[in-house]
């Protein structure tokens, strides 16, 4: 059977309850795409998708009102937005997230949650093994990782599925094109590379933040993590089909 969700998150009482981690999207915001062709996704739980709630709302957010917008993860934001909302999810609110909404604010929850996870996304027993496969290249390099995304919680899984797809089609929007009209339209500058950049150290973590050490990685586990994470946006579709 499919790991209970709250049993991959030891949550201590210094910690933000984070309450996302247990309650998951309504059954009708799950996306049905769980299917590609004849090809089935990679999930040990192929029921339901077991993504939390925050996670879906702020990637569906930024993809309706915040893929055009220049710097998006980069851009301040208002902190105390960003703690109120925070809260919000936090108490179990149905949050509703409206394009009066700042895409800076609900970029920056999305990185801070991800960065506060009591166990980060790729946990961090996995660590050493995902960063391992920096050393690789092409299709070995790739079965590897799909390897050890096979060893992902459910949770876990689905969640770095959502939000590989979510920077995939951020970096689609990276260079300005032209609308049919002729006006030029503009990209949002964050490419694969600085997507990785900024989410790699958030969701690959060799320690709980706020312990010892935390804050200081090496420059060659900082620059593993980033090539991996780019791989990962990369070939999301092809790791996450069997």
């Amino acid at each position: 059977g499919a790991m209970s969700v709250d049993s991959i998150t030891d949550l201590s009482d210094n910690t933000s309850k984070l309450l996302e981690a247990l309650q998951l999207s309504h059954p009708h915001e799950l996306d049905p795409r769980r299917s590609l062709g004849k090809k089935k996704m990679l999930s040990l739980n192929p029921i339901t998708w077991q993504v939390p709630r925050i996670v879906d709302r702020c990637c569906e957010h930024i993809e309706a009102h915040g893929l055009q917008t220049v710097g998006i993860f980069r851009v301040g934001s208002s902190k105390k937005r960003v703690q109120q909302l925070r809260e919000e999810f936090d108490r179990g609110l149905d949050v509703f997230l409206d394009e009066h909404q700042s895409v800076h604010d609900v970029a920056a929850l999305l990185k801070e949650f991800l960065r506060d996870m009591p166990d980060s996304l790729i946990p961090r027993e996995l660590y050493a093994a995902f960063l391992s496969t920096a050393s690789m290249e092409g299709p070995a390099q790739l079965a590897a990782l799909q390897l050890l995304l096979f060893l992902l919680p459910p949770c876990h899984s689905d969640t770095l599925h959502r939000l590989l797809r979510f920077l995939s089609e951020v970096a689609r929007h990276a260079e300005s094109s032209w609308g049919p009209d002729g006006r030029e339209i503009p990209g949002n500058k964050m490419t694969v590379s600085n997507l990785a950049t900024i989410f790699g150290p958030n969701i690959l973590q060799k320690e709980k933040p706020g312990e010892k050490d935390a804050g200081a990685m090496n420059f060659e586990d900082s620059t593993a993590i980033i090539l991996v994470v780019q791989r990962l946006i990369e070939h999301y579709q092809t790791l996450f089909t069997v």
